[in-house]
């Protein structure tokens, strides 16, 4: 039976954050344009909790195999649809396979777990699960060593397995119309079942692919359905959608490319070698680009990631400090990081935030109802501002009517911010600590 974890502290470590954007577009819907949301009565543009926790992850996972931050000597994860492809460079470069093989091998292999492939008559897709599978960076390799050195079991045992799909699928194609995908399914899994791999080296596969001690898994959590005795992950961390504080504010933002080589001949004199009359842009179009300030809140269960650092195998000494080191890059990722979506053209990857406000209590706490009414920047004054005073003076509000949350530290980059924070400080109205670094709002 599973211990409670030793914790100094809160179990719930709450972060709210405030940060003004100009013409940018951080994530788009299907047709392109700007996510939204109605929540007040008006339009809201909208972040995703996807868009934001992968770019926190990506992060994180980048500083750490770079050695930099507290998880440097700790291993990552990677989620991806290109295990069997990994797998089999590993298998060719380290152990010497021929390449059709080893990829052969290694997607039979995860076929064997119940992973469903992509169509095997479409070369982009064959070989790429139908899944992302989140696991550690290195389950490729070890994957890899396994088969290498089961190989004269495994190379039979593929054999065998092939040729008992290839069957399955002559026997499909005698029906008089094409299986539907369910029903493909179903062979597939049939196959596994008629060819199971052997015991040993389904063990070993499913060892790599265990969460072990990626610590960004542990955080982040994962699911896994299409293998049922691979461990499912509840993260430890909760996010919500980040939305404008404000009413909706988008411009459909006209462009034109020059053609270089057009405009060279028509700097040179060589217009006619132009192969028609084009006189116009190379190409033109819209794109859609959003301004605004948003409010977006997530929650670290210290608990939950202590819990499951220990089913992930680590050793109960290593268990606390890894915990408090996830801690700090989590705290450092919210801040930091921002979705890379249209980066180049809109330089939003250098976005500070104007405010950051850290507090633990004995549950979580979301700050949205304190926007539900939007700010009117006419009546309010500017947005950044104004929501801060908003967000602080809520805080305060319910701090004075709860015991199980503390007031917490808050940080800024704005000096118009940090002339708010003066006023509220002067009107008594800020409970919580100032300070300057990230480090601190833990602290």
């Amino acid at each position: 039976m599973s211990t409670q974890p030793s914790l100094t502290g809160r179990q719930f470590l709450s972060l709210h954050l405030l940060e003004t954007v100009a013409a940018v577009l951080p994530v788009r819907d299907e047709n392109g344009a700007p996510k939204a949301i109605v929540y007040g009565g008006v339009e809201r543009h909208m972040i995703t909790s996807q868009a934001r926790r992968r770019a926190e992850r990506v992060h994180t996972r980048n500083r750490a195999n770079a050695g930099v931050g507290a998880l440097k000597d700790h291993t990552m994860g990677v989620r991806t649809r290109e295990w069997a492809l990994i797998t089999a460079r590993s298998l060719e470069n380290d152990h010497g396979w021929e390449y059709e093989t080893a990829l052969r091998t290694a997607r039979a292999v995860l076929e064997a777990l119940n992973l469903k492939f992509g169509d095997p008559t479409k070369k982009t897709v064959a070989n790429l699960t139908k899944v992302l599978v989140f696991a550690p960076s290195d389950a490729g390799t070890r994957i890899a060593g396994h088969l290498a050195a089961e190989a004269e079991s495994v190379t039979a045992w593929e054999q065998e397995f092939t040729a008992a799909q290839q069957a399955e699928a002559e026997k499909r194609k005698k029906g008089k119309k094409p299986a539907d995908e369910e029903e493909g399914d179903a062979a597939e899994n049939a196959v596994a079942q008629k060819v199971p791999l052997p015991k040993a080296i389904r063990t070993a596969v499913l060892t790599a692919l265990a969460p072990r001690d990626a610590i960004d898994i542990a955080l982040y959590g994962r699911f896994l359905a299409e293998v049922a005795d691979s461990p499912n992950v509840d993260g430890a961390i909760q996010s919500s959608h980040a939305f404008t504080v404000h009413e909706a504010e988008q411009v459909d933002d006209f462009f034109a490319a020059a053609d270089d080589a057009k405009l060279d001949r028509k700097a040179n004199a060589l217009d006619f070698l132009d192969p028609a009359d084009d006189a116009g842009a190379g190409m033109t179009g819209y794109q859609s680009l959003i301004s605004g300030t948003f409010y977006r809140h997530a929650v670290l269960d210290r608990v939950r990631l202590r819990r499951n650092l220990q089913a992930a195998g680590m050793a109960a000494d290593d268990v606390e400090p890894t915990a408090v080191a996830a801690e700090a890059e989590f705290v450092n990722a919210f801040v930091d990081a921002f979705p890379e979506a249209k980066r180049n053209s809109t330089a939003s990857t250098g976005t500070l935030p104007g405010l950051v406000l850290a507090f633990d209590g004995d549950r979580p706490f979301n700050y949205a109802g304190a926007f539900q009414r939007p700010i009117d920047e006419l009546t309010d004054g500017p947005a950044g501002a104004a929501a801060v005073r908003r967000l602080l003076e809520h805080h305060r509000f319910v701090t004075q009517r709860r015991t199980d949350i503390r007031p917490g530290n808050v940080l800024t980059y704005d000096l118009d911010i940090n002339a708010v924070l003066e006023e509220l400080k002067a009107e008594g109205k800020l409970d919580a600590k100032e300070v300057v670094t990230v480090e601190e709002l833990t602290a």
